[in-house]
């Protein structure tokens, strides 16, 4: 028998998931391709969506945190580490990283040229990151309980 602890931690971690897969493994390279987007309305949409994205991921990330706090009794302190490392990484992005790349933007769609960054690898590496830490902490939500019956 499979036994969820923590159901809505488990909800939240994986639509955090499937959010940051969407948009950033998804979204954020397809709209260059679609026929009529140039790079200033491509970045015009890219910062309203991770704008976006960026709030929806503090909502999940403060309901994980809710859900850990109301059930103390059932954390497992080592799975919290798969849940930390995101939590930190979300803290990052929206504190320079993000404000960084809107910046960026912002200076192009204005129409300046501006040298090459590694802002964005920064940025698919810490997403990278986040997704496998938050699958090892919402697999680790999962407990395998086996029953063996009596045989007499």
């Amino acid at each position: 028998m499979i036994i969820v602890k923590q159901p809505m931690s488990l909800i939240s971690t994986f639509l955090w998931i499937g959010f940051v897969g969407a948009i950033s493994f998804m979204e954020a390279w397809l709209k260059f391709r679609a026929e009529g987007i140039t790079l200033p309305l491509g970045l015009g949409i890219g910062r309203l969506v991770f704008s976006a994205l960026n709030k929806i991921e503090w909502v999940l990330a403060i309901a994980i945190l809710l859900n850990q706090f109301f059930d103390f009794k059932s954390i497992q302190w080592k799975s919290l580490i798969g849940f930390s490392i995101p939590f930190l990484i979300l803290i990052v992005q929206t504190v320079w990283l993000l404000p960084a790349l809107d910046h960026r933007a912002e200076l192009i769609i204005q129409g300046q040229l501006l040298p090459p960054s590694k802002l964005h690898f920064y940025y698919v590496g810490m997403e990278v990151i986040k997704v496998v830490c938050l699958f090892i902490f919402g697999i680790s939500l999962f407990t395998l309980k086996t029953h063996l019956a009596a045989k007499g």
